[in-house]
């Protein structure tokens, strides 16, 4: 192919008979410039800690047959997706599967076959904890949500008088389950769930899931052990999100989404879905973070539990706010609030969501007003939720760094780098990716200011734990 000018890109599969069709005419279909294609792929790949230069001429390679390495295939599906409104695989762009890592691709599934889950969820986890597959790499995938959230929802419509709480009985493995993931809990609240996540993918890989694949278990047990696997399911994901491992984190909660539906728990499903609208939202996908939200209150609502509605509609409102929607994120915080003023108390809620307090809605509520620009209003729900959430260190380094960040929307400088040195401090003990963005969406709010020297000094001490600046 001839060399392209910077000004324009050609179309792909004029004049030229390109080796890989099928990626020239997703691109034709897509109307995606090669230039647009490679930038969106550099944006994908840098927020989920994939370091790529790719350009034009990378573009123009791959047009010619060159398979991309690592998770390239993947983010160059997910921005093709985007831009044609439909799912489409590397394998639908004409890239050959990785077999190293089969199993990243079959974690993205949604599966009929439950003890293929099973298969899945075992196999994932050991190549996790080997990293035989360095499987760390894989992105998350935006366009792999629609069917998980298809397949959950019609299995909803198809089961809405089953049971709606999975009650813990005493004694059995049921038990000794729970007790693991209250430990975990613990960890994870003290420490971060980069500290605990290989010791949840190892427990629920090689103790929990042989357990479902045993014959002669009861079925009452049963569903209240697929309940329990499916808990840790999305602990596993949510430690990996915690540990900067975005792929990962999407993998397991759609697993364990498809779990929660042998279990037939619909407050799990609820959070669990709570648990892939903050990734969406998180890494750039507001959109499939409210549609993510609203498939869990569809799940939650009737289901006895006022504190998983309220969290999910935190949420939505979360996904709302990095829209700029400011009269929907009123709304949901509003209905938010409502929830919580219906809850009779976690004694009376499911086990999975007893952690839910009006702390949490602050802290929420918090990054909602910060992401709005409503300065003032992040500033007094960031310094509630910090005098309330003294034992909890994520919740407190994420809360500093939204209470920095209000300080500097009224251009109180030095109040906002003070409060964010604590934040700074606190993340010596957490290992949390979620504490460190947040520091780090305040870092990159100090550029007009990076000449004075409080900000270089500031930028100095953060490079360590927040890497340089960009």
């Amino acid at each position: 192919m001839a060399t392209m000018t910077d000004g324009q890109s050609r179309s792909p599969g004029k004049g030229s008979t390109a080796a890989n069709k099928a990626l020239a005419a997703a691109l034709r279909d897509a109307g995606c410039s090669y230039a647009s294609l490679a930038l969106r792929v550099n944006e994908l790949g840098h927020r989920q800690g994939v370091d790529s230069s790719y350009d034009k001429a990378s573009v123009t390679r791959w047009l010619q047959g060159q398979q991309p390495r690592g998770a390239t295939p993947e983010l160059i599906a997910t921005v093709l997706s985007e831009r044609l409104g439909r799912a489409v695989s590397p394998t639908d762009l004409g890239f050959h599967p990785d077999q190293q890592r089969p199993v990243a691709g079959r974690a993205l599934v949604y599966g009929e076959d439950v003890a293929e889950t099973l298969h899945t969820l075992a196999e994932l986890g050991s190549t996790d904890i080997s990293r035989r597959s360095l499987l760390g790499s894989v992105p998350f995938v935006a366009g792999a949500l629609a069917t998980p959230q298809r397949e959950w929802l019609l299995w909803l419509l198809e089961n809405q008088d089953g049971p709606h709480l999975a009650p813990v009985t005493g004694g059995g493995p049921v038990e000794q389950v729970h007790a693991m993931i209250g430990m975990f809990d613990a960890m994870d609240n003290q420490y971060g769930g980069g500290g605990v996540r290989t010791s949840i993918v190892h427990y629920l890989s090689t103790e929990v899931v042989p357990l479902l694949q045993r014959r002669g278990t009861a079925p009452h047990l049963l569903r209240l052990l697929y309940a329990a696997a499916a808990r840790l399911g999305a602990m596993a994901g949510w430690s990996s999100y915690d540990a900067g491992e975005y792929g990962l984190a999407q993998r397991y909660m759609t697993q364990a989404l498809r779990l929660c539906a042998e279990g037939r728990d619909r407050v799990l499903g609820g959070q669990i879905l709570a648990g892939l609208s903050h990734l969406a939202t998180s890494l750039g996908r507001p959109d499939e973070g409210v549609a993510l939200a609203r498939a869990g209150i569809a799940t939650a609502k009737g289901a006895g539990s006022p504190l998983g509605l309220m969290r999910l509609y935190a949420m939505s409102a979360r996904g709302y706010a990095a829209q700029g929607s400011a009269r929907e994120t009123a709304e949901a915080l509003r209905l938010a609030e409502h929830q919580w003023d219906a809850s009779r108390g976690a004694a009376q809620e499911s086990v999975w969501v007893r952690f839910l307090d009006h702390h949490y809605l602050q802290a929420e509520s918090a990054l909602c007003f910060r992401d709005l620009g409503q300065a003032a209003q992040a500033e007094r729900t960031a310094s509630e939720s910090l005098r309330a959430n003294a034992d909890r260190r994520r919740r407190q380094a994420i809360s500093r760094s939204v209470l920095a960040t209000a300080h500097l929307q009224q251009n109180r400088l030095d109040e906002a780098v003070g409060t964010a040195t604590e934040a700074l401090d606190t993340l010596a003990t957490v290992h949390s990716e979620r504490s460190i963005q947040a520091l780090r969406d305040f870092r990159r709010r100090l550029a007009p200011r990076r000449h004075e020297a409080l900000v270089q000094e500031f930028e100095r001490r953060s490079r360590p734990v927040l890497g340089a600046v960009a």
